[in-house]
């Protein structure tokens, strides 16, 4: 199994970026996939999650923010993050499954400065 994200990298607030997560190793179409993060000094938090069939689900705090989708023809899940604020900043984290606490890959940085 192997979870590789990247698109994360320094952003002013109100910005905008585009987290990819390139997935391989099990049945990705088969798998719901989750986006969670975690900030410095702080616990691992859930961000967003999408099922096999398209369905998604956001943390309060991202609604209107960010979007998940998925490409199974490229094994890849995405998170767009839209109106960024400094309270995003975290490493980002793609997660197999419908929680924050399954296989994750070695994350991505994401930091919303001025």
């Amino acid at each position: 199994v192997q979870l590789v994200e990247s698109g994360g990298g320094l952003v002013q607030p109100g910005g905008s970026l585009r987290l990819s997560c390139a997935a391989s190793g099990f049945t990705f179409s088969s798998s719901a996939m989750t986006w969670a993060r975690q900030a410095p000094g702080k616990g691992l938090e859930w961000v967003s999650k999408i099922f096999t069939n398209g369905n998604t689900n956001y943390a309060d705090s991202m609604k209107g923010r960010f979007t998940i989708s998925r490409d199974n023809a490229k094994n890849t899940v995405y998170l767009q993050m839209n109106s960024l604020k400094p309270e995003d900043t975290a490493v980002y984290y793609c997660v197999i499954g419908p929680t924050s606490w399954g296989p994750r890959g070695q994350g991505t940085q994401v930091t919303v400065s001025s």
